[in-house]
Parts: structure tokens; C-alpha cells; sequence
């Protein structure tokens, strides 16, 4: 008894202001919540460890507990002095940072920094686990990425992928990937060393991590510094391993896409050419797999490619028959790599040809069909590259029906597709008989829409396939009606140096016919090649052959322009002369000159010695064929007062269809024609008769001088050309014509420009070379070339004369002598 009291005796006297221990029990997360505010650790660390396994239930209560206003004292909690309630409440907010609105409430109350300060080594192990789950959580957004790389955030988690706990390795590595996806954070883990540890992760157990690994290397090996760090840590190596490992089969398409990635450099290549890594990229192409990883392995094989030599290496290894196999496959994704691997090796020559061999250019074609964009774009740029400079393999895809499907495509494709295809036509139209086939299809007025395009590479392609196309008369004549000619010149004004270029090429092919090349200078195509040329920055060869050859369909507007033209000038039936024109100015067309009221301004001399075609009788009885006649059985004279009512009757129906035939032939206005010159005509068979039979040309230049000067006025002495009435007869023919178009065989009393426009033009209609040179105040002039008799075995350079036509006709005078000096500035 005695010990019990002396024991109870022993015992301190309980304070009066204490509170027993008093244990709680609630079912109400609003308790819960409330607790997170007491100052007992125990407490806390219990209300921490509540909501954990509360807000690990699912969203909902995640939402219920955001509601309640648990996230802000949760946040204080995680720097809390107790490593239990700091380990708890990490737990909670480690889960409930999963939620959308709680990330962002999180991310107002700046919980980064805390997170971040306690992933140092002395923390918890649980502490680390939840700490990085929340950053992996709040990573996704981009504010939040910035923060946590601005907190330096990236050292801490690159020290805890070598973490013996597992789910802090993939928490740690899952937030990495998201903060790799921007540029500085690439850098840094390689400059932070990172990447030992992620190569490391490769080994581990568990697959989860070895996908976030693979996805992380993916994206920092875009960088090309990391890319050489990668190469020295051995990372080729390891990866082909990881690769032959088939217990990693299902990760083989991560490693490929970072092995493609690391391709790009040719230190890279050559790597992978001497440790087998060609042979083991092969084998997944030729190995049935998933389309995924053959598709990545294409991808890296069309990456080696890029290099000459391992395409000859591939090439060795029938990489071809490889691809073509691939094809019968019916995987979208592996097509559209297949053929982007198929232009890439076309660029070597034997592996082109090979692809034809193996008959492998008619499947590409039928991909063609494709309702996927992407696989029909690659189509044709693998098309594109078999067809480059290799006319068996462009037959092949004419066999194959190409042109019908790539005439579809022009017609309603998206850009890069059509900027190929046009590029598979221009490579086929190469070949006269493939052109033509081309042209067949309608290719020109599809092109009217990929013409008004606004993307460079399609604007580019597409002007060279109608260069390509428009190089016969047919092509052109079929650009010019499907309206095609204002898309072309409106290019010449493009700002891009090699759309304007291409421009000009087609403007300069377009311009072969005098047609075509009329219907552009009516579009103003002159004035932009004049502009263009009097540029330093915007001039070429490509702008002036442009203008020179619109110059050579146009020799009217030729020698308006430049004031000459070349014994290859041909001044045919409706040349003209409109006088000097300044550059830049256009140069109006007869038609135009035609509707002007007759003015006091030079008249425009024009040359037509081409006959009307006259309406033969038959002709004009079959436009008014003779009225029917009607019979009567009874006589004329019992219906003679009813045929005079019929024959009233038709003459007032007559006298109806006359005046609507007159209203209809006033509405409809006859294209305008230049008149017929008979009296040139005349001049033309006249000089037919009496100068062609000359035997020496010396002998036909002064016969043809002596033939215009009869016809315009007889010799003008010098001292008395000034009472030669020329201008007076010009204007009195003005009058008479009333126009201010004067054809040149009526002109009886002509000056110098007068009698060298029609020797040039009688001499190029009796084959006789001369050119036509313009001088100052109505000077105008002819130049021919004469070679002197033949002397000690060879022929001397020929000497040019100009002919003079005013005082001496038919007198030859050697250019730069002071007489032909004296006759062009008189």
C-alpha cells in the first residue's frame, strides 16, 4: 500500500488550464479544411493526411476542396517548421495540383519557389516525390515554365533523376520534358550535363520513364550543341543498343525519332555508317513492325540519305526494293515517308533508274489518288525528284496516267502539292510527245489558278511549266484564250527576284508569235520590262531577252521604241510607223489610232499589200437565196387580186426584215481592218519583175532605190528639197482619207522616212536584207551589207552602205564617210 502511495505521491499535479487529449473523428471536409488552421503540429499533420486521401478520390473532390478554401493554407503548410505536416501537406498539394483551377490559384499564390527550395538532398524522400509531381503538374503551363526555369529549377530535378525512388525519377523527368519544349531550358540541360542521366533512365525497369526519357532527348537534340554532347557521352551507341533489345520493343519509335533528330549532322552519319547503324536502321524497313517504327525508320534512312556517299552505300544494299515493298502497305504514314525517302535517294542517278526498274514509279503515282494531303504531296515530290533530268523515268509516270491525276491536282490542290506537280510537268513537257499530251489534258487553263497564287514556290513552278508548255503554238494560243496572259504579265511586277525572272522566262517564250506577243504589249508588258530594265537592282538577262524578244514579235512597236530595225526584222502586212516613242510610254495600236478625229500631229504610215478576199456570186447567192414560188391549179388571173394582196402583204415584211437587218448590222460593230494598199501591191509585184532578176546585190539595192524614188517623187535636188512639197501632199491625203493612217503606196511625194520605210518594206517581201535606222528631224535611213570581190583564198569582212534614196538614187555610200555622214544629218 505503502509503495502505491508513495508512487502516487511521485506523480506532478496536472496544470489547471490544461485540456485532456481529446481525439476527433469528422466525415465533413469543411472540418477538415478548418483544421489546416490550428497550431498543433499533430493536428495538422492529420487534416494534411485527410486531404491527401480525400483529394486522391478524383476530381470532384479535388473541386470541393479548392471550394472550401484549402489550397492557400496548403500552401503555407509546405514550408512548415514539422517535417511530418510539411510531408503531409506536400502530399496534398502534390495531388491536388492535378486540377486545372487549382493549378491556377496556385500559380497566383507563387507556390513555385517553396516547391523548388525543397528539392535539396537533406528533404524527404516523400517530400521529393510530391514536390516534383506538383512542378511536373504545373509545368504544362508556360507562365509556370518560366517561373520554374527562372528559379533554377532544372539543376535540382536533373539531380533527381538519379533518385532511388522511382516515381521521383518520373516525376523529375516529366517535368524536364515539358520545360525542354522551349529553347533556353534545351540549352541549359546540356549545360547543366544533363544528359548522362537521361541516358541513364534508359536502363530502367520501368517503361513510363523510359518513354519520358526518350521524348526528352527527342526534344533537346534538336539543339546542335547538344547534339555533339550527345555524340561524346556515347549516346549513338547506347541508343542502337536500346534499339536491338527487343524486350524495348515498343519504344523502338521514340529512339528512332531521336536518332533521326541526331542525323542531321554529317559527324552524326558517318558515325552511324561505321558502327552498323545503316544495316540496323534497314532492318527495321525490311523487319515487319509496327507503321510506327517503320515509318521512323524511313524517316532516318531518308535523313542519311542526304548524304552523297551513303546513298551509294544504301544504293548497295537494294534500300530500293525496301521502300517499294513498304508501298503495298496500306499505312498512310508510311507512305508519305517512303516517298519522301524516294526523292531524297533519286538524287542519285543509278538509284533513280533503279526505282523505274523495279516498278516502282506506277504505285507512287496511284498515291496520287490520296484523300490525304500529306501523302499526295509527298507523292509528288518524290515524282518530282524520279523525273528531274530523266526522261525514261518521266515516260514512266506518262504510262502510269499521271498527267490526268496531276491536271486534277492543279486544278484543286493545296500549294505545296501543286508547286510539285507543276515540276513533275515541266520536267515531262521536256519531251515534244509528252508535251503535247500535257496540253491534251488541259493542264494550260488549270493553271490559271495556282497562276493567281500567293505562295513563292507555287508562283515559281507554275510560270516555268507554262514556259515549259507554251514553247509551240499551240500551247501559246491556248494560254492566250484561256485568258492566262494578264496573270503572266501582272508577275513581272512581283517583288520576288525569282518569281519576276521566271515571269520574264515565259513572257520571253510566250512571245515567240506575234499574237501572243501583241496581246501582252496590250497589256502593258513593255511598259513593266522597260521599267524594269532601266533598274540596277531589278534588271537581268531574263528581263531583257523579255523585252527584246516582245520587241522582235513586234517590229512596229520595235522601231517606235529603239529606232531600228535589223535586216531580220520582217516589216509584214500591218506594220506601221508611229514615230519615236519615248520609253515607258506605250505605243498605241492602229485600231486605237484608227478611232482618233484627224489631227495636225505626224501621220502614221502603214503597210498592207495584202488583197481582200472578194465575195464570189455564188457567195452572195447562197447569204440571199431566191424566194420560193407557190403554184395554183386554177389560172393566174382568177387569183390575181389575192396574189396582189400576198405580194403588198410581202412587201411590207420585206420592207420590216430590211430595217431590223439595217438596226442589227448598226448595232453590231465589224472588227476594224486595215485597208487594202493596191497600189504597194503593185509596187511589191513591180519590184518582183525588175529587181530580183539582178544578179548582183549592189545591182538590186540601186534598181530597188530607183524603183522608190520614181514612186515618191523623182529625184529632190539638195539645194531644193526645202520646195519639195511633201508635208503638203501628207495632209491633203489626211483629208481625203480622213485618218490619220496614210497606207504608204498612196504616198506619191515622200521625204527620207517615207522612201526608206518602203524600201524596207518592198526589200523584205523580195528577200532582199536591209535594215531600217531612224535619224533626227525626219531622217530615216537604210543600211545593207556588201562583201568585196573574194581576194588570196578568203572573204573580207562585208562593209556596210547606206542607200541613198533623195538625190542619187540607187547610190551606195560606206557608212562613215563624210557622204553617207553628210546624207543622214542633212
Amino acid at each position: 500500500m505503502m509503495g502505491k502511495k508513495v508512487k502516487k505521491e511521485a506523480e506532478p499535479a496536472a496544470p489547471r488550464d490544461a485540456f485532456d487529449p481529446l481525439p476527433i473523428e469528422s466525415k465533413k471536409a469543411e472540418t477538415v479544411v478548418l483544421m489546416l488552421d490550428s497550431p498543433e503540429e499533430e493536428v495538422l499533420a492529420k487534416a494534411c493526411e485527410a486531404i491527401h486521401r480525400f483529394a486522391e478520390k478524383g476530381d470532384e473532390n479535388r473541386n470541393s476542396l479548392l471550394a472550401l478554401g484549402a489550397v492557400e493554407p496548403l500552401t503555407r503548410l509546405i514550408s512548415h517548421e514539422d517535417k511530418t505536416v510539411r510531408r503531409n501537406a506536400f502530399m496534398a498539394v502534390g495531388v491536388m495540383a492535378s486540377n486545372n483551377d487549382v493549378r491556377r490559384l496556385m500559380k497566383k499564390l507563387n507556390i513555385i519557389p517553396s516547391v523548388i527550395s525543397k528539392l535539396s538532398p537533406e528533404e524527404d524522400i516523400i517530400v521529393h516525390e510530391f514536390a516534383t509531381l506538383c512542378l511536373a503538374s504545373l509545368s504544362v503551363d508556360f507562365t509556370c515554365k518560366v517561373q520554374i526555369y527562372e528559379q533554377n529549377g532544372l539543376e535540382p530535378l536533373l539531380r533527381l533523376l538519379s533518385s532511388p525512388d522511382p516515381d521521383v525519377k518520373k516525376n523529375s523527368v516529366e517535368c524536364i520534358f515539358n520545360l525542354v519544349q522551349d529553347l533556353p531550358s534545351r540549352v541549359t540541360v546540356q549545360e547543366l550535363n544533363g544528359l548522362p542521366q537521361l541516358l541513364d533512365l534508359l536502363r530502367s525497369e520501368y517503361p513510363i520513364i523510359q518513354q519520358l526519357a526518350l521524348h526528352t532527348l527527342e526534344s533537346i537534340t534538336t539543339d546542335a550543341e547538344t547534339r555533339t554532347a550527345f555524340r561524346e557521352e556515347q549516346g549513338f551507341s547506347k541508343l542502337l543498343e536500346f534499339l536491338t533489345t527487343k524486350e524495348f520493343s515498343d519504344l523502338h519509335a521514340d529512339a528512332l525519332r531521336v536518332i533521326f533528330n541526331c542525323l542531321e549532322d554529317t559527324e552524326s552519319v558517318k558515325l552511324i555508317q561505321g558502327n552498323g547503324g545503316l544495316e540496323k536502321l534497314l532492318q527495321f524497313v525490311i523487319t515487319p513492325t509496327t507503321p510506327e517504327v517503320q515509318t521512323n525508320a524511313v524517316k532516318a534512312i531518308a535523313r542519311v540519305a542526304e548524304s552523297s556517299e551513303t546513298r551509294k552505300l544504301l544504293h548497295e544494299q537494294n534500300v530500293e526494293k525496301a521502300l517499294i515493298d513498304l508501298l503495298a502497305t496500306e499505312n498512310k504514314s508510311v507512305h508519305t515517308a517512303v516517298c519522301q525517302a524516294v526523292a531524297v535517294l533519286s538524287k542519285n542517278q543509278s538509284s533513280m533508274d533503279t526505282f523505274r526498274l523495279l516498278n516502282g514509279i506506277k504505285p507512287i503515282v496511284q498515291l496520287l489518288n490520296s484523300q490525304e494531303n500529306g501523302v499526295k504531296e509527298a507523292a509528288a515530290q518524290a515524282l518530282s525528284s524520279l523525273s528531274s533530268g530523266n526522261p525514261l523515268n518521266a515516260q514512266a509516270i506518262s504510262e502510269a496516267e499521271g498527267e490526268k491525276l496531276m491536271v486534277q491536282i492543279l486544278k484543286d490542290c493545296c500549294s505545296g502539292t501543286v508547286s510539285h506537280v507543276a515540276a513533275i510537268l515541266t520536267n515531262m513537257a521536256s519531251q515534244e510527245a509528252l508535251r503535247c499530251s500535257i496540253i491534251t489534258h488541259r493542264a494550260i487553263p488549270a493553271l490559271l489558278e495556282p497562276l493567281q497564287s500567293t505562295e513563292q514556290h507555287t508562283l515559281i513552278s507554275t510560270t516555268q511549266l507554262v514556259a515549259a508548255l507554251t514553247c509551240e503554238t499551240e500551247g501559246r494560243a491556248e494560254l492566250r484564250d484561256a485568258g492566262g496572259l494578264p496573270l503572266l504579265v501582272k508577275m513581272l511586277q512581283s517583288n520576288n527576284t525569282e518569281i519576276c525572272r521566271n515571269a520574264c522566262w515565259a513572257v520571253s517564250v510566250c512571245a515567240n508569235d506575234e499574237p501572243t506577243a501583241t496581246e501582252m504589249c496590250k497589256l502593258g508588258a513593255l511598259e513593266i520590262l522597260q521599267e524594269i530594265n532601266c533598274s540596277l537592282n531589278r534588271r537581268s538577262k531574263f528581263s531583257e531577252v523579255a523585252l527584246q524578244r516582245l520587241l522582235d514579235s513586234n517590229p512596229s512597236i520595235k522601231y517606235s521604241l529603239t529606232g531600228r530595225l535589223s535586216h531580220t526584222d520582217i516589216t509584214a502586212d500591218g506594220f506601221y510607223d508611229p514615230g519615236q516613242a519615248r520609253v515607258g510610254h506605250r505605243v498605241p495600236t492602229l485600231e486605237d489610232i484608227a478611232k482618233q478625229v484627224i489631227n495636225q500631229h505626224r501621220a502614221i504610215i502603214a503597210v498592207n499589200g495584202k488583197p481582200q478576199d472578194q465575195e464570189t456570186a455564188e457567195d452572195r447567192q447562197q447569204e440571199s437565196p431566191t424566194e420560193p414560188q407557190t403554184s395554183s391549179v386554177l389560172g393566174s388571173k382568177g387569183s390575181s387580186r389575192a396574189s396582189k394582196v400576198k405580194g403588198k402583204g410581202r412587201q411590207e415584211e420585206e420592207k420590216q426584215k430590211d430595217e431590223d437587218e439595217s438596226k442589227a448590222s448598226v448595232s453590231e460593230e465589224k472588227p476594224w481592218s486595215l485597208p487594202y494598199d493596191a497600189d504597194f501591191h503593185n509596187l511589191i509585184s513591180e519590184a518582183a519583175k525588175t529587181v530580183v532578176p539582178k544578179n548582183e546585190k549592189a545591182e538590186m539595192y540601186t534598181a530597188l532605190a530607183k524603183l522608190v524614188c520614181n514612186a515618191m517623187g523623182g529625184l529632190v535636188d539638195i539645194e531644193e528639197q526645202h520646195n519639195f512639197p511633201w508635208e503638203l501632199h501628207i495632209s491633203e491625203l489626211k483629208i481625203e482619207l480622213q485618218s490619220n493612217i496614210i497606207p504608204i503606196g498612196m504616198i506619191k511625194k515622200g521625204t527620207y522616212y517615207h522612201r526608206a520605210l518602203l524600201f524596207k518594206a518592198l526589200a523584205d517581201r523580195i528577200g532582199v536584207n536591209c535594215s531600217l535606222v531612224r535619224g533626227d528631224y525626219n531622217r530615216t535611213w537604210n543600211e545593207v551589207l556588201l562583201s568585196s570581190p573574194r581576194k588570196t583564198g578568203f572573204y573580207p569582212q562585208p562593209q556596210c552602205y547606206i542607200v541613198d534614196l533623195m538625190h542619187e538614187p540607187g547610190n551606195l555610200m560606206k557608212c562613215g564617210t563624210p557622204a553617207a555622214i553628210q546624207y543622214q544629218t542633212i
